[in-house]
């Protein structure tokens, strides 16, 4: 126990937030050049270096999180990730009607990931992760 966390919650923990990423990461690798598609219909800037971006964090910085190594950095850069498609995929602001309340649920829904990640960041891996492995302490 880590400040009396359970470690099997933080494992659970660690496996659930990097589901989401795994998942949409794979669909993203796989399709391209629809994922690049996607991101220009957001506007966002640099598609096609967006989309690598959003795969190199979605498929091994996720899955670092997942097996738990390097999880406190993992961690970090998943919370700047998100933050950034939060504000760029997700801008109910300028928005209305039914696609106002879609991107509202999918901007908190981010937040809500992003504190997820903070609370791993805090915690640490744990004991099963390849962090404990290796000998990098938790708090």
């Amino acid at each position: 126990m880590i400040n009396g966390v359970n470690d099997e919650i933080i494992l659970a923990a660690r496996f659930l937030l990097a589901t989401l990423f795994l998942i949409f990461g794979w669909r993203k690798l796989r399709d391209y050049s629809g994922t690049v598609t996607q991101i220009v219909q957001l506007g966002a800037p640099m598609p096609a270096l967006a989309a690598i971006v959003a795969i190199l964090m979605e498929l091994p910085v996720a899955f670092a999180v997942a097996i738990g190594a390097f999880a406190r950095p993992a961690a970090l850069l998943l919370v700047l990730y998100t933050l950034g498609t939060a504000f760029i995929g997700h801008r109910y602001w300028t928005m209305t009607g039914t696609d106002q309340v879609d991107g509202m649920d999918g901007f908190y829904k981010d937040l809500s990931i992003v504190g997820g990640l903070l609370l791993l960041y805090v915690t640490g891996a744990g004991k099963y992760s390849v962090d404990a492995l290796c000998g990098i302490a938790a708090p």
